[in-house]
């Protein structure tokens, strides 16, 4: 067969062939836009995500990353692939954890002990192969030194309270007019029958 012949024939041969096509779409990422947690505790990072493809812990890959307050240089909380690869060093070492499961499409993470240091934003980015990343979630996370009570909160303990205190309050003056009331009608009673007896 000579060389042409050998083309055509292969030609035809890759023609005939219906090789699959797969779908692929960017992951979709759902988070928070906002946490706050107490200075010495734990908080948790919510991070979902949708994915076109079925997920196992060997397709997908989670990459946490932090950004300090008004500056653009990253650095990394923590990497899963197969299983979780928290920092060595740094400001996150013994101070992450996997909070995330391949089965319920969750890559959430745990930071433990937090502090004002950990103030900032944390983008949480996902691929479950063959489908690639999306756009990554970001949180900005807020570290306060004690439970914030919100102003609404405030207003009406405040408003239950000044209720309670009215109640009280007028509860004592019912109570001491019927009594005085009580008093006087027996004083009536009492000089009635006085002067029943007189006659």
């Amino acid at each position: 067969m000579s060389n042409h012949l050998y083309l055509l024939w292969l030609l035809l041969l890759l023609e005939g062939l219906v090789l699959p096509e797969i779908e692929v779409s960017a992951v979709e990422i759902s988070t928070p836009s906002e946490v706050v947690a107490v200075n010495g505790t734990d908080v948790k990072l919510s991070c979902t995500f949708k994915s076109t493809h079925p997920v196992s812990d060997q397709s997908l890959i989670v990459k946490w990353n932090y950004r300090p307050p008004n500056s653009q240089s990253e650095t990394s909380v923590l990497y899963f692939q197969e299983s979780s690869h928290p920092p060595n060093e740094g400001l996150f070492k013994n101070r992450v954890a996997w909070s995330g499961s391949a089965a319920k499409r969750d890559a959430s993470i745990t930071l433990l002990h937090v502090s004002p240091t950990f103030n900032g934003t944390y983008t949480c980015q996902v691929t479950n192969r063959p489908d690639f990343q999306g756009r990554g979630g970001e949180i900005v996370l807020k570290v306060v030194q004690k439970a914030i009570v919100s102003e609404i909160g405030m207003l009406a303990a405040a408003v239950g309270g000044s209720c309670a205190v009215i109640l009280v309050i007028l509860g004592i003056i019912m109570g001491v007019k019927f009594y005085k009331k009580r008093q006087e009608d027996m004083d009536i009673e009492e000089h009635s029958m006085g002067k029943t007896d007189l006659y």
